[in-house]
C-alpha cells in the first residue's frame, strides 16, 4: 500500500534519480501520511529559513509537520550537492539520508542516539545497491 499521497514539486533545473522517496515515507510515516516535498535551491530555502527558524542562511532541509497525518520537507538540491561533493559522496545518498532524516522529525524524533541509530538503518536499506 503506499502512502495516502506523496508529492514532489521540484524549483530547480536539475533533479536527483533513483531516491526512493515514497517507499521511505510509507515505511517511516505510514500509509496514511499525506506528504509534500519542494526540492529548491538556495535563495528559496534561505528566505524560509529566515522566515520560520530565524536562521539567516540556506539549510539543507527543512521538515514542517502539519498535522499528525500530513506534512512538508524541503531539501535545498544546490546546498545538498555541495555537501555531497565535500563528503565524497553521490548525491542521490546525501538525498536520501536527508529525506530519512526529515521523516523521522515529522515522526517525532528529535537528535539523538535513537534517531541516528534509525537514519544509519533505514539509509543503508535505501542505498543498498
Amino acid at each position: 500500500m503506499s502512502p495516502k499521497s506523496v508529492r514532489i514539486r521540484w524549483t530547480t533545473k536539475s533533479a536527483v534519480t533513483g531516491v526512493p522517496f515514497d517507499a521511505i515515507a510509507r515505511e517511516i510515516l505510514g500509509p496514511r501520511y499525506e506528504l509534500s516535498v519542494l526540492v529548491c535551491g538556495d535563495t528559496l530555502m534561505h528566505r524560509l529559513n529566515r522566515e520560520y527558524r530565524k536562521k539567516d542562511y540556506a539549510t539543507n532541509v527543512l521538515a514542517f509537520p502539519l498535522s499528525d497525518t500530513e506534512g512538508e520537507i524541503i531539501l535545498n538540491l544546490r546546498k545538498i550537492e555541495r555537501e555531497a561533493k565535500a563528503l565524497s559522496e553521490l548525491t542521490k545518498h546525501r538525498t536520501t539520508f536527508l529525506f530519512i532524516h526529515a521523516c523521522l522529525h515529522l515522526k517525532g524524533h528529535d537528535h539523538g542516539e535513537k534517531m541516528e541509530r534509525l537514519e544509519e538503518k533505514y539509509l543503508a536499506q535505501y542505498t543498498k545497491q
